[in-house]
């Protein structure tokens, strides 16, 4: 099989980790994030969080001194368009109390929490994108703690773009450049709370986004492998281990190498190790499913919004911005992230359904559709990841079936598992982190359905369809251990349906979701 040709001629002369590092540092412009003292400024372009104080609550702070100076001009002009604050609420005022533009967005009413911030943030940082203003003085004169710092986490979340093969101009060319200054009574001191902590974050949402955003001929397993060792280049306590095939052929790994054996491109096991916490201290493991491009292989899909199957290493892209989140941000924790990277692709060589594979593990089991491959990637990383670090808890996360898109939509992704508190601290933390999971059932019934007649077991079969794959998974999983699937092909790719943090495209669905999981259960 031929390989693809990259996108640009000139791309194939430069060495592989010189295109990475080319796309690292070029795939999106964004605004530098600043922080001062909430004094107002003498002009220029201006934003303001507004509260919801209801209908004949008195206006204060910034927006009082501002409405003062100009003689009532934001007061009327909030009126006239019924502008109170409601929250995701905004209006635009272009030319007015001296600014030239002043942008107020709806803080809503009663104290605001972190997620209400990142909200209101994720606003702002939409606007920004669209603007050519070279600064925006961004005003919020609230007493919260920390409240700077998650304002400018859901800005760096809302600006997000992706333009990296754009080669023509565009009248939109000099926009979202310049510099984004949050004005907070913490003043500057905003500024260590932002680069220790949530920047890291948000750095690494980014990364996953910008992995899944790439087209397949960019990004494929060793491309991928190339980017991630770009991303945690300089990061302490890391350490990449990378299976090829012939490793992975001695270990064993017949599931893994099956989906990949239709491609031009081998698969590749990448495992990421942050040693963050205490000396021999179990890890927390998180498991991505790696397809960099499924087409179904000899199962294969329909042609329509087949494009968009590039998507299907978001739960790699996912699991691995996690640990680079923790990296990023120091955290006292042992992570591990595990990317079981394949493509998916018919050919002469290509798996078939009714062929049976025997895993890492010794199981066997028939494949009943080979578009079923992101199960048939995540059970040998399982096994390996379990062998080798013998991980206190394990969240496996995968684009795994559209069944989960049926039943959830866009606005949760599937959890499935059968402990109790780990369901609780994945649902607590979805709704800290605004990622929401829903708990989907695990009924012993399942495996009924996927018996097969001449191996352990069949790689699919029966309704509903994501709660057979998930049975399917919980196989290589060894007794005792505490483990759960997420299923969030509904959640890794928004299309039309954008949330103020979340523009239209790859949502890096999941690294929030598991750093606040981290957060808020294994660091002290």
């Amino acid at each position: 099989m031929r390989r693809p040709p990259v996108l640009q001629p000139w791309l194939r002369r430069l060495p592989l980790a010189v295109v990475c590092a080319l796309a690292v540092s070029s795939a999106w412009a964004q605004r530098d994030i600043r922080f001062d003292a909430p004094q107002v400024p003498a002009g220029g372009t201006l934003v303001l969080a507004v509260p919801d104080v209801g209908e004949r609550g008195a206006r204060s702070g910034v927006f009082a001194q501002i409405d003062t100076a100009s003689q009532g001009a934001l007061t009327r002009a909030a009126e006239v368009a019924g502008f109170r604050g409601r929250l995701d609420s905004q209006l635009d005022l272009p030319g007015i109390a001296g600014f030239d533009r002043v942008l107020l967005v709806g803080a809503g009413s009663g104290t605001a929490d972190a997620r209400r911030l990142e909200d209101v943030g994720g606003h702002i940082g939409r606007f920004a994108a669209r603007s050519k203003a070279p600064q925006i003085d961004v005003v919020w004169d609230g007493a919260e703690p920390g409240a700077a710092a998650h304002l400018a986490f859901g800005a760096a979340l809302g600006q997000y773009r992706f333009d990296t093969y754009r080669t023509t101009q565009t009248p939109d060319e000099a926009a979202g450049t310049g510099t984004l200054v949050v004005r907070s009574p913490e003043g500057a001191a905003a500024a260590r709370r932002w680069d220790g902590d949530w920047k890291a974050v948000a750095d690494a949402v980014r990364f996953a986004r910008d992995l899944v955003t790439e087209p397949a001929n960019a990004v494929y397993p060793e491309t991928f492998v190339e980017r991630t060792r770009a991303a945690f280049a300089g990061k302490p306590n890391v350490s990449i281990e990378v299976l090829d095939v012939p490793a992975m052929e001695r270990l064993g790994m017949g599931s893994i190498l099956a989906v990949g054996q239709g491609s031009a491109r081998p698969p590749r096991l990448m495992v990421v190790r942050y040693n963050g916490g205490a000396r021999g201290e179990a890890p927390v493991a998180f498991v991505g499913k790696g397809i960099t491009f499924d087409s179904g292989g000899i199962s294969i899909k329909p042609s329509e919004n087949m494009w968009r199957m590039k998507y299907d290493m978001a739960g790699a892209a996912s699991a691995t911005g996690a640990v680079l989140a923790l990296a990023g941000r120091g955290a006292p924790v042992n992570a591990v992230a595990v990317a079981a990277l394949a493509e998916n692709m018919p050919s002469g060589t290509a798996v078939r359904p009714g062929d049976v594979i025997r895993t890492a593990a010794g199981r066997t089991y028939e494949i009943m559709s080979t578009d079923a491959e992101g199960r048939m990637v995540l059970v040998d990383a399982l096994w390996y990841v379990q062998r080798q670090d013998n991980p206190r808890v394990i969240v496996d996360i995968a684009t795994l079936t559209g069944a989960i898109v049926t039943a959830l939509g866009n606005d949760y992704a599937g959890l499935f598992t059968r402990d109790e508190t780990l369901a609780a601290q994945l649902a607590q933390a979805g709704e800290a982190a605004g990622e929401p999971v829903w708990r989907m059932p695990m009924h012993p019934g399942y495996g009924k359905m996927l018996e097969s007649p001449i191996a352990d077991m069949r790689n699919g079969g029966g309704r509903p369809g994501s709660g057979t794959a998930a049975h399917f998974i919980g196989e290589w999983i060894d007794a005792g251990r505490v483990w759960a699937h997420v299923d969030i092909a509904g959640m890794a790719w928004r299309d039309g349906n954008e949330l103020s943090t979340v523009p239209t495209g790859a949502s890096g669905y999941g690294v929030r979701l598991l750093d606040r999981f981290v957060r808020d259960n294994f660091e002290r």
